[in-house]
């Protein structure tokens, strides 16, 4: 694509964002740029709400999932210590099947199936605040014999590769925050990669979330991983992803590389490459990636063909900025944005078996817990458009079909019928987490902590609870799969079992 870019409309477009981050708000900021640098900056907010000093480009935050592409860099540049042929357990000798058999090709582009280790923690019902460390994590991870879903037959988010890929690359003396700080010197760029949220971190400001009434500060314990540790600016990853864009030594043809499209076991095309996806809009191809941690919300999405992108860094929760990078994109363009769809009837939906669900409401479509933007597409389907979450879907009477994470999917309305006494009792995890069933209640947690979640069937032995982990709302479904066993399922994670006392 070679069209003429409009700047000046572009930044217009941005500037509608950014003039909603209040004053006294946290803020954030948006980088416009090219080939030739910098092309402008909008900015709004505070970086503190205890300094109140105004955010700015060169504000440092959390750039949370941002970081997978740059880690896939590091591990295109190391061929010499691993492949991405390789399977897991080739490094990673402690890994049990069918986990050791992935390959770090699709532990990496989202296909492998591996269980997002934070959404395993919150199943077992550990807060985001709890801290955890490296080892531990790994010698968690190595007692697991359940994936998600078989290697190669679906595109599911999921943290968990990057980190065991990582830990193989430490095993042979390579380590991503050197990488990163090397290849942010040879970009013009500062950037770091902490292991563990209390580490401190040159300028890096707090991220907070509003819990309804006032701003909070976010914090979390999970060791961070090379899935999201990178730190930096907007003027940072900006001048990042110049080099990238540029093609020039040390990562000529690294971009093309980690964006090139990924094939699934059916010879199906997946959007999502080596930490970096495909976005579409009004038929052209863009990439990009974000990232979320708590308090923190960043995005860049790039034109390759023009060396053109934005990118967009926050310090508050509520931020969208696979929004404001599209609208930015297609300002800059004069490119139609998709157009949201309310085709599918609103309402609970389940397949004929297993823990699968969706829930309608407008234009959005949940699954597993996972909240998708719904558009209109061709053939009166509706569809998300998204590498991460991928999702085709239209009415047939009154069930929803088509696909989700590419398999075929067909899901009918849920039919509540009741929660029966048979589920009451005391149910344990191998990993010694607890909870009870009381009546049509789920009980977690212990003390001050204990959590009372009422539960909705959904038929055939689906129930769904709601757990709330401070800026976290997770919507939990408990899959009845005999009288004694069961396994608690969320979109990331979704082999967590309990079995009767």
């Amino acid at each position: 694509m070679s069209i003429t870019a409009n700047w000046d409309k572009a930044q217009q477009a941005v500037r509608k964002f950014t003039d909603g981050w209040g004053a006294d708000q946290p803020g954030g900021a948006v980088i416009g740029f090219d080939a030739n640098g910098i092309r402008f900056a909008e900015v709004g907010g505070v970086e503190s709400l205890s300094t109140m000093a105004p955010f700015g480009a060169d504000t440092v935050v959390r750039y949370a999932s941002v970081t997978k592409h740059a880690f896939c860099a590091m591990v295109l540049s190391h061929p010499e210590a691993i492949s991405l042929d390789d399977k897991l357990g080739q490094h990673l000798p402690e890994l049990q099947e069918p986990i050791a058999s992935v390959t770090v090709a699709r532990a990496l582009d989202m296909s492998g199936g591996l269980p997002d280790t934070r959404e395993c923690l919150s199943l077992l019902g550990l807060s985001v605040c709890t801290e955890t460390k490296a080892g531990p994590l790994m010698e968690f991870l190595a007692r697991q014999t359940r994936l998600n879903y078989e290697a190669g037959t679906e595109v599911s988010y999921s943290n968990t590769g990057y980190r065991l890929v990582e830990t193989a690359l430490e095993r042979k003396g390579l380590f991503f925050r050197d990488f990163i700080r090397d290849a942010g010197t040879k970009a013009g760029a500062t950037l770091d990669a902490p292991d563990v949220w209390n580490d401190p971190v040159s300028g890096l400001v707090p991220g907070y979330w509003h819990d309804g009434e006032k701003w909070q500060l976010s914090a979390a314990g999970l060791h961070i991983s090379a899935s999201g540790s990178m730190t930096g600016s907007a003027t940072s990853l900006a001048n990042w992803l110049r080099l990238l864009l540029s093609g020039n030594a040390p990562f000529a043809g690294t971009l093309a590389r980690l964006a090139a499209p990924r094939t699934l076991k059916d010879g199906a095309e997946s959007g999502y490459g080596l930490g970096i996806c495909r976005t579409v809009l009004d038929g052209h191809e863009f990439t990009g990636h974000g990232g979320s941690h708590p308090g923190y919300k960043t995005y860049f999405l790039l034109d390759q063909a023009n060396q053109t992108g934005f990118v967009i860094v926050s310090n508050r929760e509520d931020t969208n900025g696979s929004k404001i990078a599209q609208a930015a994109m297609a300002a800059l363009f004069g490119l139609a944005l998709p157009v949201p769809s309310s085709a599918l009837k609103d309402g609970l939906y389940v397949t004929e078996t297993g823990p699968f669900w969706i829930e309608v409401k407008g234009s959005s479509v949940n699954w597993l817990d996972a909240d998708t933007a719904a558009y209109e597409d061709e053939d009166g389907y509706t569809s998300s458009f998204s590498a991460t979450s991928p999702m085709r879907l239209k009415m047939d009477g009154t069930a929803i079909v088509g696909q989700i994470g590419y398999p075929a999917r067909r899901l009918h309305p849920a039919v509540d019928t009741g929660v029966p006494a048979s589920l009451s009792g005391r149910w344990f995890s191998d990993e010694g987490a607890t909870f009870e069933i009381d009546g049509e209640t789920l009980v977690m947690g212990v003390g001050p902590v204990r959590h009372r979640m009422p539960m909705t069937a959904l038929g055939n032995g689906r129930f769904l609870f709601t757990l709330k982990d401070g800026p976290w709302t997770k919507r939990v479904c408990l899959h009845l799969l005999s009288e004694s066993r069961l396994e608690l399922v969320l979109s990331r994670a979704r082999m967590i079992e309990y079995n009767r006392a």
